[in-house]
Order: C-alpha cells, then sequence, then structure tokens
C-alpha cells in the first residue's frame, strides 16, 4: 500500500537527490517540509523559528511515515531534529536513506555524511538509496510505528 511520505533533507545541497527519490513512483503522495515551493520555505526563515516550525507542522499533517534524505550535510541542518521529533510525536514510521550515491544535474555523487543522531537514537533502520526496496523500506517503517495494523 502506498503510505503518504514527509521528506526530511538539506534543500540546496540535495534538492535534485530529493526529486529522484520523490519522483521515483514509489509513494503516493509526498510533503516536503514546505519544500514543494523554495519561496515558502525562504520566507519563512525570514519570519524565524516559530514559522520554519508551523511550515513543519503544516508539511507533517496528513502523513504517515516520515523518510530522512541523507546527504553530506543533512545531520547539521538546524531543524532535522524538530522534524523527527514531531514525526515521533505523531507517530509516523521513521526511516532514513543515504543519497549521496544519487547524482546531481551535473551527473556528480557527493560525499556520504552522517546519519542523524535523532534518527539513530530513535531506532530508525538507515539504507543506502535503492529504488527496488524503497516501498518495502517504507511499509516496514510503517508498520513498526503501527503493529497493529
Amino acid at each position: 500500500m502506498a503510505r503518504k511520505v514527509f521528506f526530511s533533507f538539506h534543500y540546496e545541497r540535495d534538492i535534485w537527490r530529493t526529486n529522484v527519490v520523490r519522483n521515483s513512483g514509489i509513494v503516493e503522495g509526498s510533503a516536503a517540509a514546505g519544500f514543494h515551493d523554495a519561496s515558502l520555505w525562504e520566507e519563512a526563515k525570514k519570519k524565524g523559528d516559530a514559522d520554519v516550525k508551523k511550515l513543519i507542522d503544516k508539511g507533517l499533517i496528513g502523513t504517515s511515515v516520515t523518510v530522512v534524505l541523507i546527504g553530506a550535510e543533512t545531520s547539521t541542518r538546524k531543524f532535522v531534529d524538530y522534524e523527527i521529533e514531531q514525526s515521533i510525536a505523531r507517530g509516523n514510521g521513521l526511516l532514513g536513506i543515504k543519497i549521496s550515491g544519487i547524482r546531481d544535474k551535473d551527473g556528480k555523487t557527493d560525499v556520504q555524511g552522517a546519519v542523524p543522531a535523532r534518527l539513530t537514537k530513535a531506532g530508525a533502520p538507515s539504507y543506502t538509496w535503492d529504488r527496488d526496496k524503497f516501498g518495502d523500506w517504507i511499509e516496514a517503517a510503517y508498520k513498526k510505528a503501527h503493529p497493529q495494523g
């Protein structure tokens, strides 16, 4: 069953790789911390942390799984812990996907960054991007968070 997924990622560095994952046809619908429109994210950042958190909270509505797309600098993003904590609070399934091996618009890969500590602390698994396994990983994360169904 396709799940609605919230994607947590480093916008400036990983948007190309993120779109490869988001457009893979695996998930039914997706939210991306307000990143469907970069101008919304930039406007929220100008207003302050509270507005960024509101944008993240809005992006999580209706999702059942959160995928942290782990690139070179994801673990150092200011709001990654908040996104993970809010995902846990709402009962979302949680997993990490290492995306540095996905080629960007220039055909280049990137160095692999660290798995965010909060993701590890939550006991969430992390995998290296594999389109063929992605749907199974999402479903497993959902079932781990919702063992009754």
